[in-house]
């Protein structure tokens, strides 16, 4: 078996509990995923989404011809309980996932352009009395004579999001493998339509 699958994040929704308590989950389109490459003794390349031959270079476009598969969107590697239940082709679901289980999805968190120091790191900001030419500004980021430089790793203005995060142990809610959809709990990141993967743990 697989141990994860590409997805994509389609939105948030309300569902409730057998004890009637409202659960706010991330709806995201698990698969189907095509097993483009046996990568190594305990992992296989998936491919999905679809996408034009003319949007591939010409080697990405030749491993897709050597499987015989579809050119696929996205690949990502994953590993495998028995490489030798897994063959080139075959078609990977949301089914692999089952009710109850925890898993970690990674996804690119949404990006918010360049951000001063207030906006990015929660700075206090200067005062705001009249007067004052330092309101939003980082202040001083250097010593006197000595050391005569500013240390690595300042907190500065610079662009802010669009980095790769880990949600380490989300739960499955609910699995409906015939639409190919998963229902974690909580929020994951991204925004709507990016590309998550999720593994099992």
């Amino acid at each position: 078996m697989v141990r994860g699958l590409i997805g994509k994040k389609l939105g948030m929704l309300q569902t409730f509990d057998e004890y009637g308590k409202a659960i706010g989950v991330t709806v995201i389109q698990a698969g189907p995923c095509t097993v483009v490459q046996k990568k190594a003794e305990s992992s296989v390349q998936l491919g999905f989404g679809q996408v034009k031959e003319s949007r591939l270079s010409k080697p990405i476009l030749g491993q897709f011809k050597k499987a015989g598969v579809d050119p696929c969107a996205v690949l990502r590697e994953f590993p495998v309980d028995d490489p030798e239940d897994i063959q080139i082709g075959q078609k990977i679901t949301a089914d692999i996932f089952a009710q109850g289980d925890f898993v970690k999805v990674v996804g690119v968190s949404k990006g918010k352009g360049f951000a001063g120091v207030i906006k990015k790191w929660n700075f206090g900001g200067g005062r705001e009395t009249h007067g004052s030419r330092s309101h939003r500004i980082p202040g001083s980021i250097g010593q006197c004579a000595w050391p005569s430089r500013v240390f690595k790793g300042r907190k500065m203005p610079g662009r802010m999001g669009s980095d790769s995060v880990t949600c380490p142990s989300v739960q499955v809610i609910q699995v409906r493998a015939e639409e190919n959809l998963l229902l974690v709990k909580g929020p994951i990141p991204g925004s709507r339509g990016s590309i998550v993967t999720i593994r099992k743990k």
